[in-house]
């Protein structure tokens, strides 16, 4: 769609999605956008980059921006994910602060008092009320949550259950601001295809292994070469100790081989194509505090 064609009263702007960890942010923003565009596990800390979604209709567009579950740093990399939840503060046009019905909404004080003094519209949604036995329980919360964001409309919803997401979404429509789209009318994301990539094999280990070791592990694909209706990626686990990469290979290779055949049948359905994977694992000792590991990773600008 040209930019002179738009049709007259045209919206865009962007949504950002801000809250601690495992409240449910990336369910609501797949949601949101109608793709699988952030991985969802139970573990927290899923989301490490600001991933944008992008919603495009006759007469809008939304860039939704999904940002890491804001907590206190314990090394560089943590540091740098923190940046990018407060960035999430200073360029929305509209922010959701995402919380669920077991948070204490004393937690991160700090990071929700700045939250409160926004200039935008505030959007909370208090997620998974699909786990409440009654309304009472509700009111509780919400009241709660009111004393801490009192500029803030509250929307009681279920991600995963769809419940009163469409409210929501119909609300972020009406207070969008009238402008011209920010990327192209069939854009999905800003994001290339090799971070899905990365995203779905990280989904992996953080379903397949326990402890550290999914926190200690980047991805980065070295190879997505595309031709003759399939795909060929080659991608790098890196860790940062050598006992980690035992684990992550397993006793003859075992766990390694699981991780890529469940990454490569999600990767195909994500882009619909045959896929060749190859892993390789290597030891980089302790990247999540060297900055210019952090720079080649994407933390860093």
């Amino acid at each position: 769609m040209e930019t002179d064609k738009l049709p007259e009263g045209y919206k865009s702007g962007f949504v950002n999605i801000v809250g601690n960890p495992n409240v449910g942010k990336s369910t609501l923003m797949n949601d949101l956008v109608g793709e699988r565009i952030s991985i969802i596990t139970s573990k927290a800390q899923t989301t490490r980059h600001r991933i944008m979604g992008i919603v495009n209709a006759p007469d809008y567009q939304i860039v939704f921006s999904d940002t890491p579950g804001v907590l206190k740093p314990n090394y560089k990399m943590q540091e740098a994910m923190l940046n990018f939840s407060e960035g999430a503060l200073t360029d929305a046009d509209v922010l959701i602060y995402v919380t669920d019905v077991v948070e204490d909404p004393s937690k991160n004080e700090e990071f929700l008092s700045k939250v409160a003094k926004e200039k935008v519209p505030v959007l909370l949604v208090i997620n998974k009320i699909d786990l409440l036995k009654d309304n009472s329980e509700l009111e509780t919360i919400v009241a709660r949550w009111k004393e801490m964001l009192p500029k803030a409309e509250v929307f009681p919803t279920s991600a995963k259950e769809h419940f009163n997401v469409t409210n929501l979404m119909n609300r972020i429509v009406e207070l969008l601001p009238q402008g011209h789209p920010y990327f192209g009318t069939d854009a999905l994301t800003d994001k290339p295809a090799r971070f899905f990539v990365t995203e779905i094999i990280r989904e992996k280990i953080l379903l397949n292994y326990d402890k550290e070791v999914p926190y200690s592990t980047e991805v980065i694909v070295e190879k997505f070469d595309e031709k003759d209706g399939a795909i060929h990626i080659m991608a790098v686990i890196y860790v940062e100790r050598d006992s980690q990469k035992g684990i992550l290979i397993g006793k003859g290779g075992s766990m390694l081989k699981r991780v890529g055949t469940e990454a490569r049948k999600d990767i195909e359905t994500f882009f619909g194509k045959r896929v060749f994977l190859e892993l390789f694992v290597k030891v980089e000792p302790n990247w999540r505090n060297r900055e210019n590991k952090l720079r080649q990773f994407g933390y860093v600008e």
